[in-house]
């Protein structure tokens, strides 16, 4: 079993996997009984946090950010502490060492890698640990044929087929009414309209009614992979059905509403399931503890108190 030494560099957002004797500084959350502390999520915020001095209002919001994040670890490893595989410790320790050998080449030690990342030993150590349970409970789960069939679904990615893609993006927050959801899209869909009939250019739509820093170039983002990149997945998604020049219909995001138009395709180089089964694995892994914390989100019982 591969358990990549990439894993180490993990999202701060892992950090809540295993943290100190927590300080008596008020609950920032609780997730199915199990407390996450303000202190945690300040102690990760601390490695994120802009330059730049932040109102109260925008410290706010990255906290809820990243105690979002922290909220999906403890669901994860309260899901595999009842139905993952037990790791032997040992195991462990050998990535570590490994791990501690190609710092060593780069000119570095374990130790800088902990005080650079804001982690403990003991961190990491669990952070890795939850990786190789989930990898171990979706081989035991999972079949080959399961693999080959994702593996053909999603052959864009593994061909590293790319699209130049640009948008007009209508912002819209999770805390949004239906009537303002509505209106947005509604909006969206009289510019696509007018854009389908030729009476407005899209890099002109972009630059007067985008909500996103591309906007004033006119909504070009360059060029994305199919999976593993910044865009949400309803997006990559939506891009990658396209042909050139051909415009998307409105589609639905975390950020707001969009639509897309791909402006050129590189077509990658074709590959084969026996030569990407390692990747395909990991890659299905990425997607399935996405599809699951959706799950365990919807199950859980949450409870957020931020300041």
């Amino acid at each position: 079993m591969r358990y990549p030494l990439a894993l180490a560099v993990l999202a701060f957002a892992t950090l809540a996997l295993a943290q100190p004797p927590k300080l008596d500084t008020g609950t920032a959350a609780t997730v199915n009984g199990e407390s996450i502390t303000l202190t945690e999520v300040d102690a990760v915020l601390k490695h994120t946090l802009p330059l730049t001095p932040l109102t109260a209002a925008q410290k706010r919001q990255m906290r809820i950010e990243v105690l979002s994040d922290m909220v999906d670890d403890v669901l994860l490893r309260q899901f595999l502490r009842k139905n993952g595989p037990k790791v032997d410790p040992v195991e462990i320790d050998a990535q570590l060492k490994a791990f501690g050998e190609k710092l060593k080449k780069d000119g570095k030690t374990l130790a800088d890698f902990y005080k650079e990342t804001g982690q403990t030993e003991s961190q990491v150590k669990e952070s890795w640990t939850t990786a190789m349970q989930l990898t171990g409970y979706v081989k035991s789960n999972t079949t080959e044929e399961q693999l080959k069939a994702y593996f053909t679904a999603n052959k864009d990615h593994f061909d590293c087929v790319e699209v130049k893609v640009r948008h007009v993006v209508l912002r819209v927050g999770k805390t949004a009414t239906p009537v303002e959801r509505a209106a947005a899209k509604e909006k969206l869909e009289a510019i696509r309209t007018e854009i389908a009939a030729g009476k407005l250019d899209f890099a002109v739509a972009a630059k007067k009614h985008s909500q996103c820093p591309s906007g004033p170039t006119g909504g070009d983002i360059g060029s994305i992979a199919r999976k593993g990149g910044l865009v949400d997945e309803a997006f990559a998604k939506a891009a990658f059905a396209l042909k050139p020049n051909e415009l998307s219909s409105v589609i639905e995001t975390d950020f707001g509403f969009h639509i897309l138009q791909v402006t050129d395709r590189k077509p990658g180089t074709p590959s084969t399931y026996d030569k990407s089964a390692t990747d395909v694995l990991d890659t299905y892994t990425d997607d399935f503890r996405t599809e699951l914390i959706a799950k365990l989100r919807k199950q859980g019982q949450i409870q957020i108190s931020v300041p």
